[in-house]
C-alpha cells in the first residue's frame, strides 16, 4: 500500500510572526521555516504505518517555491521513501493545491492520502476536504486514531460531543489531528541518508492545472494589543462590573 503525504513549508511555530510595514503579507525574509506541524504529524503516522507492515511506501509532496525541497527532505528523514516537489513560484490557495496534488495523486496512484488538518499559517483547514472532494474519495478528518484493517481503515476522530470511529473504503483520505502521534525527531545519520533518497521536481505547469488564486488579500494587520486587567475589592464590585462594563465580543 502506498501513502501519500501532502506537507507544507510554513514559518516555524517557534517563530513570533511580524507583519510587513506595508500591510502586504507576513515577513518572511530570514525568518526560520519548517513543515508544518500537523504535516508532521501526517509524516509520523505514514511511517508508522510502513514500519508496522501495512503499507509499503511513503511518499512526501510539497507544492511551491524551490527552498521547499529543504522541507521534503526534512520528511525524508523522518523516514518517508521518496519525495516530489511540484515547483511554483505563484502564490497558492487551498483549492490549487487541491488541484495539483489531484494531478499528482492520479499519477502516483496511493491507496490512501494523510495530510495535517490545516496549515498553521492560513489555518485554513480545506486542502484536505478539497482533494477527497476532488478524488471522489472517503474522508475522515482530525484523526485522534488511526487503524487499517485490509481494505478498510478505522479512523477514531475528534468532534464537539468526544470521540467518534468511522470506518471508510480505501482508496481513502485522512487528515491528522495533534493527539495522532508524536513526531520522532530527525537522527543524523537520517538526515545524511535523506540526501541520498530521491527527489523529484516538476513544474506547475507540467500538470495542466489552473491554479489562478480566487481571493484577493486586502491586508495583514497585527492582532489589537490585550488590556491589562483590574482587580476588585471583593465580589459585589465583580458582579457590577460584569453586569455593567462587561462587553460580549
Amino acid at each position: 500500500m502506498k501513502i501519500l503525504v501532502p506537507i507544507k513549508r510554513v514559518v516555524d511555530y517557534n517563530v513570533k510572526v511580524r507583519v510587513k510595514s506595508d500591510q502586504s503579507g507576513v515577513e518572511l525574509a530570514g525568518v526560520k521555516m519548517s513543515i508544518n506541524p500537523f504535516d508532521e504529524i501526517a509524516v509520523e503516522e505514514a511511517v508508522r504505518l510502513r514500519e508496522a507492515g501495512t503499507a509499503t511506501e511513503v511518499v512526501a509532496v510539497s507544492c511551491g517555491i524551490s527552498a521547499s525541497q529543504e522541507t521534503l527532505r526534512n520528511a525524508l528523514a523522518m523516514g518517508a521513501d521518496r519525495a516530489i516537489l511540484v515547483e511554483t513560484d505563484a502564490e497558492l490557495q487551498p483549492l490549487a493545491v487541491a488541484k495539483l496534488l489531484q494531478a499528482v495523486a492520479e499519477r502516483e496512484q496511493p491507496q490512501m492520502v494523510i495530510c495535517g488538518k490545516q496549515a498553521i499559517d492560513d489555518d485554513a483547514n480545506q486542502t484536505g476536504q478539497m482533494l477527497a472532494a476532488l478524488m471522489g474519495w472517503p474522508q475522515a478528518t482530525f484523526a485522534s486514531k488511526v487503524v487499517i484493517d485490509g481494505a478498510v481503515v478505522r479512523v477514531t476522530r475528534e468532534i464537539d460531543g468526544g470521540l467518534e470511529t468511522i470506518e471508510l473504503k480505501m482508496p481513502a483520505l485522512v487528515t491528522a489531528d495533534l493527539r495522532l502521534n508524536e513526531p520522532r525527531y530527525a537522527t543524523l545519520p537520517n538526515i545524511m541518508k535523506a540526501k541520498k533518497k530521491p527527489l523529484e521536481v516538476l513544474a506547475a505547469a507540467e500538470l495542466g492545472v489552473d491554479i489562478t488564486p480566487r481571493l484577493r488579500h486586502v491586508r495583514h494587520a497585527e492582532p489589537a494589543a490585550r488590556k491589562g486587567g483590574v482587580k476588585v475589592a471583593d465580589v459585589a464590585e465583580l458582579v457590577n462590573k460584569l453586569r455593567n462594563e462587561a462587553k460580549v465580543i
